[in-house]
């Protein structure tokens, strides 16, 4: 087993881990907490595969600012700790089939493309700069509809936590 081959098995075992307690976790924050070792794993996973940018801007946007975003609405919302309930009979009789279903699509696929692993195997990667233009010219639109969607997420929790008062 050679270095890189160790270092993506802790990482992914992390992500894993991070994501199982993403789930189970009962207080909201202890998730968000989750989540952010799940997305500096993946950060990991992307240095591995030599994808410096997109593991920096996986820092940077994700685990700094969403999440920073997401704990801060937890706290106005003032969320407490969850309640755990009986699952429902449709989550029971539709769920796991369902889940065991979409595995099993997961699963074909993979199989199908083992070989083929993604746009950079014709030996061209992009650089930052081609992707920065991408981004600003081509793709400014949803990049901006996504920054409004986040502002109106934050005033949704604002006036919900006004609600109460």
């Amino acid at each position: 087993m050679t270095a890189t081959l160790i270092i993506f098995f802790v990482l992914a075992g992390l992500a894993v881990l991070g994501a199982i307690s993403l789930i189970l976790q009962r207080h909201p924050i202890h998730s968000a907490l989750s989540l952010i070792v799940v997305m500096v794993a993946l950060a990991g996973l992307y240095l591995l595969m030599g994808a410096e940018f997109v593991a920096a801007v996986q820092i940077i946007v994700y685990a700094g600012a969403i999440m920073v975003l997401f704990v801060f609405v937890i706290m106005l919302l003032n969320a407490g700790e969850e309640e755990r309930t009986n699952f429902s009979k449709l989550a029971t009789f539709a769920g796991i089939p369902l889940a065991l279903a979409v595995t099993g699509f997961i699963a074909a696929a993979l199989v199908q493309s083992s070989g083929h692993m993604g746009a950079a195997t014709n030996g061209q990667l992009a650089s930052t700069k081609t992707l920065s233009m991408l981004l600003f010219k081509e793709f400014v639109y949803p990049f901006e509809l996504t920054s409004f969607l986040i502002l109106i997420a934050i005033l949704g929790a604002i006036v919900l936590a006004q609600r109460e008062n």
